[in-house]
């Protein structure tokens, strides 16, 4: 199959998020794990781009002056407050819903946010660059995962960042991201995550490496029960994080 006709797009996946995306910014609607994911991934994305690129992660905007990318951004849980770090920030997605959504959340918000349906090989294609590209909770909807991480990573700058979280293909990821979070505990509409899409680490880091990208860190994720949040941990088995650098220039 040529190039240009290769398409990250899985249709259905795309009308499951549409017909859900009215309740995006519902804190205890269908998106209610993403709200609970937030503040781990906000804090680990912030701390790793401020380290990086020599910023005060406290500050009022430590983010200002870099162009940011979350493709597959939904409804834009992380596009506005990457916004309020002071970012550049493109939300892009596949869904025309998804980016209507987002689109009015972020003007009733007052935040400026850019927003575009279009996918991941759309935008490699058209030139982009950027500082950082997210690319968090999306690698396991889509219908090509080297296409989608190639294009992605096409489109980071020399000295620039790609952080990628997803869940892994693994037995215990099937009894707790699927079977428990989907149909014990309905956390997620049954249907969310298939367990023959869940990606491993090494199916990340190796389209990665033939990118030109290295990674240079590695977390897993995890939800204590106890304090009802999220927190980083060295078990990789479930829900993860990758952090990949392209080299700069000469």
């Amino acid at each position: 199959m040529s190039q240009t006709t290769r398409t990250t797009i899985d249709q259905g996946e795309v009308e499951r998020f549409s017909a859900m995306a009215a309740e995006w910014w519902d804190p205890t609607g269908k998106f209610r794990p993403l709200h609970k994911f937030n503040p781990v991934r906000l804090t680990y994305i912030r701390d790793h781009v401020a380290s990086h690129f020599g910023r005060d992660p406290r500050s009022d905007k430590p983010l200002a002056g870099l162009r940011i990318l979350d493709i597959g951004c939904g409804g834009g849980l992380l596009c506005e407050p990457m916004a309020r770090m002071g970012a550049d920030v493109l939300g892009a997605d596949a869904s025309r819903t998804n980016i209507e959504v987002a689109t009015i959340h972020a003007r009733q918000s007052g935040v400026t946010v850019s927003y575009e349906a279009i996918t991941s090989e759309e935008l490699a294609a058209r030139g982009e660059k950027f500082d950082v590209v997210l690319n968090m909770e999306v690698v396991e909807h889509v219908s090509d995962v080297d296409l989608f991480l190639t294009s992605c990573a096409d489109m980071v700058k020399p000295g620039g960042l790609m952080f990628v979280a997803t869940i892994n293909r693994t037995m215990k990821a099937m009894a707790l991201a699927i079977i428990g979070a989907e149909y014990v505990l309905r956390w997620l509409p049954r249907g969310t995550h298939q367990y023959e899409k869940l990606v491993r680490p090494e199916e990340i880091e190796s389209p990665l490496a033939g990118s030109g990208m290295t990674i240079i860190d590695r977390t897993g994720v995890f939800y204590n029960p106890l304090q009802d949040q999220w927190n980083l941990s060295r078990d990789m088995d479930v829900n993860y994080m990758l952090l990949a650098e392209r080299p700069k220039a000469g």
